[in-house]
């Protein structure tokens, strides 16, 4: 909020949005006394003091934490800056509610909370906002970071109805010469049910909450699927395929720079690779790495698979835990996700698209700047591969143009630095033997001694794209009778 400050000053607008300091002129000299100082809600500023204004409300406070409006001056001028959610609950125009407020932009929607002191709290984050303009910036600026205003009143809704409304309606009952309008009729309010909290708002605040139709185990990716090119999608069909795949478009191709760099670790590409061979059926699993603000550098360091089957939510709710934690004792940050077409293309779906614009703003709102989330995807069995080795394709969404919100995120194909570990870690060993034994006996399981093609089983062409991303500083061979040693184990 450039321009204006709080007030540590004048203690009686604690609880006012933002506040600023005026310079004393002879008009504020000569105002007459106002009714609130009259009946002690607040004092006036003395006149060697300046004039103090509120940015959002223009309201004078007091110590109990209520804003009152002032009306001193000529004729009681008012204006519709002094309408504040604070005095719309306190008129009974609004009640106190949870998910009663609501943003809708660019296909995206965000819930708030509205708290019996006038302030907004945001569902997703807990973060709370002093006005209805703050909170929509913010909301606005993790879609489109060019946003440069919110335009709240205009953009919030109070059980569906824009707060504009009601700023007009009380406006026009306290005769402030306000035209009442067809669309100023306010509904008449209504007990709300609490939404209820997810996985990612509750248990696990720093996790995301996979959508249904990406869940581990879900269904098997048998259909080869033509891609299209983004310029040929136009504004959502809802008669479309979500899983239609969609090429990526380069950031160059639209005469712009990655937002961020990206450095991979060989052992996430390692465990990523394992993990989406076992089974016929897309995997999914959580990135974890650090995000340094200031090189802007995104590291991945580690994968972690999800061991869960769609529709089993005691067990999904379980993996999340405990990935939660071992994220917590690595001192590591969730950065991303992966998942794998297991026979298509590594290209992502309408519903990958959404999936990962929704993790961006997940991810995004959890901190107070820039922070990116990748995807990758892999496609281990797809027969357009160019060889035995699965195709690994990281993808970043880009927010459609302001001026075509309905159309559908852009997936940005994303350049990333490939760092060689020293070694395969004991815990991904682990990892390994555990997603091996999950596995085990499923009827999506892939049969690694059975042909993938004229001169390769499954299990070489399983060795041939793990070699592309072993350690370092241990030989190839070695590597591989681990491997061999993990799935002899599970046999």
């Amino acid at each position: 909020m450039e321009g204006w400050t709080r007030l540590a000053l004048y203690p009686e607008l604690i609880g006012c949005p933002e506040a600023s300091v005026s310079p004393p002129t002879p008009a504020h000299r000569a105002l007459p006394p106002t009714p609130a100082a009259a009946n002690g809600w607040g004092p006036l500023p003395s006149p060697g003091r300046g004039r103090v204004t509120c940015r959002e409300a223009g309201v004078w406070g007091s110590g109990r934490g209520e804003a009152r409006p002032w009306q001193g001056g000529p004729g009681g001028a008012f204006t519709r800056r002094a309408v504040t959610l604070r005095v719309l609950l306190k008129d009974a125009l609004l009640e106190p509610g949870a998910g009663v407020l609501s943003i809708y932009y660019l296909g995206k929607k965000f819930l708030g909370d509205l708290q019996p002191d006038g302030r907004i709290m945001w569902q997703e984050t807990g973060q709370i906002f002093n006005s209805p303009s703050a909170w929509a910036t913010h909301c606005k600026k993790l879609v489109n970071p060019a946003k440069k205003s919110g335009c709240g009143w205009a953009s919030v809704k109070y059980k569906g109805q824009k707060l504009d409304k009601y700023k007009a309606t009380w406006l026009r009952l306290h005769q402030l010469h306000t035209p009442a309008t067809a669309a100023d009729e306010v509904c008449a309010t209504t007990s709300s049910r609490k939404p209820p909290r997810s996985l990612w708002n509750e248990g696990c605040p720093c996790l995301f909450l996979l959508p249904e139709a990406t869940t581990p185990g879900k269904r098997v990716d048998s259909k080869i699927r033509v891609p299209v090119r983004y310029c040929m999608l136009g504004s959502r069909d809802s008669a479309r395929n979500p899983h239609t795949l969609v090429e990526v478009t380069s950031f160059a191709a639209i005469n712009k720079f990655q937002p961020f760099n990206v450095a991979v670790s060989s052992n996430v590409l390692f465990l990523l690779d394992f993990h989406s061979h076992l089974t016929r059926s897309e995997v999914v699993g959580y990135l974890g790495g650090r995000w340094d603000i200031n090189s802007q550098m995104l590291t991945v360091l580690r994968a972690f698979p999800c061991r869960s089957r769609l529709g089993d939510a005691e067990t999904a709710a379980a993996t999340e835990e405990e990935i939660y934690q071992s994220l917590f004792l690595r001192g590591l940050s969730l950065v991303g996700w992966y998942h794998s077409h297991p026979h298509s293309p590594a290209l992502p779906s309408l519903q990958d698209i959404d999936a990962q614009m929704d993790y961006q703003l997940r991810l995004q709102g959890s901190s107070n700047g820039f922070q990116p989330c990748l995807a990758l995807l892999c496609s281990p069995y797809y027969s357009g591969n160019p060889g035995p080795e699965s195709k690994i394709s990281p993808f970043w969404v880009m927010p459609p143009p302001e001026q075509r919100p309905s159309d559908y995120g852009i997936p940005m194909d994303v350049e990333m630095a490939y760092v060689q570990d020293s070694f395969l870690t004991n815990d991904i060993l682990h990892e390994m033997t555990l997603l091996v034994e999950f596995y085990k006996g499923a009827p999506d399981l892939v049969r690694l001694q059975e042909p993938w093609s004229q001169e390769h089983t499954h299990l070489d062409k399983l060795k041939i794209s793990l070699a592309s991303r072993t350690p370092k500083d241990q030989s190839l061979c070695h590597v591989l009778e681990q491997v061999c040693g993990i799935l002899k184990q599970g046999s």
